[in-house]
């Protein structure tokens, strides 16, 4: 029995020292072309998930319309697609450079089997160790909210709405009309 103890006690000591000294010594992947650590990304998505399924909202305030959504892919220009891309083309510089490599949102199924407010959640906070920051100072709710349907939408979007991802500028004659939404900063 004192031997197990002994071993216990040495146990409790040894591992946290171990991980202490991975860490400290530089041993540790750092560089954003290193391979993760171990246990990396399943133990950042188990904490990711555990908390935007406590803390995201389940209900959305704004209607998934054509106005929403051609708001949303303005917003999407100009402050994702510099890290998640095009519709079309590759990935900028910026999102080669990251680790982990951000996704590309409007290829392929993106994030449309995500709840919006799995999305407006991401938007809002951010999400640590990643690269993507929170957008909670620069956009207002309901601008968050309209990348947010646009994002979970993005292969039920009007045709208009994907011209206008492609081509700025291209707006439904009902939405151009219409003032900016004002900004909460």
């Amino acid at each position: 029995m004192r031997a197990f103890l002994i071993g216990l006690i040495i146990g409790l000591i040894a591992v946290p020292a171990a991980v202490y000294y991975y860490f400290a010594s530089g041993t540790a992947p750092v560089a954003t072309s290193a391979h993760p650590m171990p246990f990396e990304k399943m133990m950042a998505n188990a904490a990711l998930h555990a908390r935007i399924d406590k803390e995201m909202p389940k209900a959305v305030p704004i209607a998934a319309n054509e106005q929403n959504y051609f708001a949303g892919a303005q917003i999407y220009r100009e402050q994702c697609a510099v890290c998640h891309g095009m519709p079309t083309g590759d990935q900028t510089p910026i999102a080669k450079g990251m680790f982990p490599k951000p996704p590309k949102l409007l290829q392929g199924k993106g994030v449309t089997d995500d709840e919006p407010g799995e999305t407006y959640w991401k938007v809002a906070h951010g999400i640590r160790m990643t690269g993507m920051p929170s957008f909670r100072n620069d956009l207002t709710d309901t601008q968050m909210w309209q990348v947010s349907l646009l994002l979970a939408n993005a292969d039920k979007v009007p045709e208009s709405v994907k011209q206008a991802l492609i081509s700025p500028g291209q707006a439904p004659p009902a939405v151009s009309r219409q003032a900016p939404a004002p900004s909460s900063k």
